[in-house]
C-alpha cells in the first residue's frame, strides 16, 4: 500500500481525528457505551505481528485478528497500541488510530530511511557471546541507540560454556567495562540450568523487551530457553565467517507467563548511526555526556583542547579511555555512513 505524502495541515487534521477517536474510546470505557461502527465494537488492542498491508492485533481477551489499517496512519509496528474494529464474523478488522508511543526502536533500511521496528519498548537486551568475538565499539552502537531512544539497555553475555583460556579475559573485560559504567550485565548460557536463566527472567518481567545483537550470539536460543512455545528457528555458526545466519524474518510479540512481553525482531548485525551528528552521538554515551559540560571551552571537540573534562577523565580511568576512543571511532565514520546511504 503506497504511503500518501501529506502536508502539514493534512497531518494536523489526521492527528486531530485520531486524538478525537482516542478521547471517544476513553469516554466509552468510562461510561461503558458502545461505539457505533459498521464493523464490531471499537476497542483497544496491541499489534503483535506485521504482514505487509495487514497487522495482527491482539484484543484484551487474548484473541488475535488480522486487520487492515487506514492509509493515513503512520507505519504500524509490533508493540503499537491501537484502536480497531473487529469483523462481525469471519474476515479482517480495521485499525483506525494509534496511541502515541512512549518509545520507538528504529534502524536504517536499505534506502537510507529510518524504519521503525518496534514500539513501546521498555528494555533493549544487547546479547553478545565469546564467539563471534565481542567488540565494545559495536556494543556501544546498540547502547547509543537505546539511550537516544529512551530505552533501558541490559547487556547479556550468552554462551558462557564457550569461554576458554583464549577468550575468557576479553569477555570478562567487556563485562567489567559496562558494569563499571552502571549498566546491568547478565552472564549465562542458553543451555544452562534454570538458576542461570533466573536473572534474565527477572530482567524481562513486567516490561516489553527486544533482543538485539550480532548474528550467532544466540538470541533465538535464549528466547527458546525461556519461552519454549515460541519455537524460534536457530541458525548455525558459519565455519568461514564465524557469524551466525539470520533466522528471524517477521517481528512478533510474545507474552511471558510470569509477566512481561518480548518483541522478537529480524536479526540486526549493527545499528547504523549515520542519521545523527557528533553532539547527538555524545548524548548516547552517558558518562561522557555528563562530563562534557565541565570542559573549559564551550565548543570543545574533546580531541585536543586543554581543560577538556573528557580527556582528563580518560587519563585516570581506562574504561572511560576505551569508551572515548569508541566515540571518536564512531564519530569519524558518521559522514562516511551518510554518504554510503545516498
Amino acid at each position: 500500500m503506497a504511503k500518501r505524502n501529506l502536508n502539514r495541515r493534512q497531518r494536523w487534521r489526521i492527528e486531530k481525528i485520531q486524538a478525537e477517536r482516542r478521547d471517544r474510546m476513553q469516554r466509552k470505557a468510562e461510561k461503558d457505551q458502545p461505539v457505533a461502527t459498521t464493523l464490531g465494537e471499537e476497542q483497544w488492542g496491541t499489534v503483535t505481528a506485521h504482514f505487509g498491508g495487514q497487522v495482527l492485533v491482539e484484543a484484551r481477551d487474548g484473541t488475535r485478528t488480522r486487520c487492515h489499517f487506514r492509509a493515513n496512519l503512520e507505519q504500524l509496528v509490533v508493540g503499537d497500541r491501537v484502536l480497531w474494529h473487529p469483523p462481525h464474523s469471519e474476515g479482517t478488522g480495521v485499525v483506525t488510530a494509534v496511541e502515541p508511543r512512549h518509545s520507538v526502536l528504529k534502524r536504517p533500511d536499505n534506502y537510507g530511511n529510518l524504519k521503525p521496528v518496534a514500539a513501546n519498548v521498555d528494555r533493549l537486551l544487547v546479547v553478545f557471546a565469546p564467539r563471534p568475538a565481542p567488540s565494545s565499539a559495536l556494543l556501544d552502537r546498540y547502547l547509543v541507540a537505546a539511550e537516544l531512544s529512551g530505552i533501558e539497555p541490559v547487556l547479556v553475555l550468552n554462551k558462557t560454556d564457550l569461554l576458554d583460556d583464549g577468550n575468557r579475559d576479553h569477555a570478562e573485560h567487556i563485562c567489567a567495562l559496562y558494569r563499571h559504567l552502571g549498566y546491568q550485565v547478565i552472564t549465562l548460557s542458553a543451555h544452562g540450568d534454570g538458576h542461570q536463566l533466573a536473572s534474565l527472567r527477572a530482567a524481562l518481567a513486567d516490561a516489553t523487551s527486544v533482543f538485539v545483537g550480532q548474528s550467532g550470539v544466540g538470541k533465538s536460543s535464549l528466547v527458546n530457553a525461556i519461552l519454549p512455545e515460541a519455537e524460534l528457528p536457530v541458525g548455525e555458526i558459519s565455519e568461514m565467517s564465524g557469524l551466525g545466519q539470520h533466522t528471524t524474518t517477521t517481528a512478533r510479540l510474545f507474552h511471558f507467563p510470569e509477566g512481561g512481553h518480548l518483541i522478537d525482531s529480524p536479526g540486526i548485525r549493527e545499528f547504523g548511526l549515520w542519521h545523527i551528528d557528533e553532539q547527538e552521538l555524545l548524548h548516547g554515551y552517558r558518562e561522557l555526556s555528563e562530563r562534557a559540560g565541565h570542559c573549559r571551552f564551550r565548543n570543545c571537540t574533546h580531541r585536543h583542547e586543554p581543560g577538556c573534562a573528557l580527556l582528563e577523565a580518560a587519563q585516570d580511568d581506562a574504561f572511560i579511555h576505551e569508551r572515548l576512543n569508541n566515540y571518536f571511532q564512531i564519530a569519524d565514520t558518521l559522514d562516511d555512513e551518510a554518504r554510503a546511504r545516498y
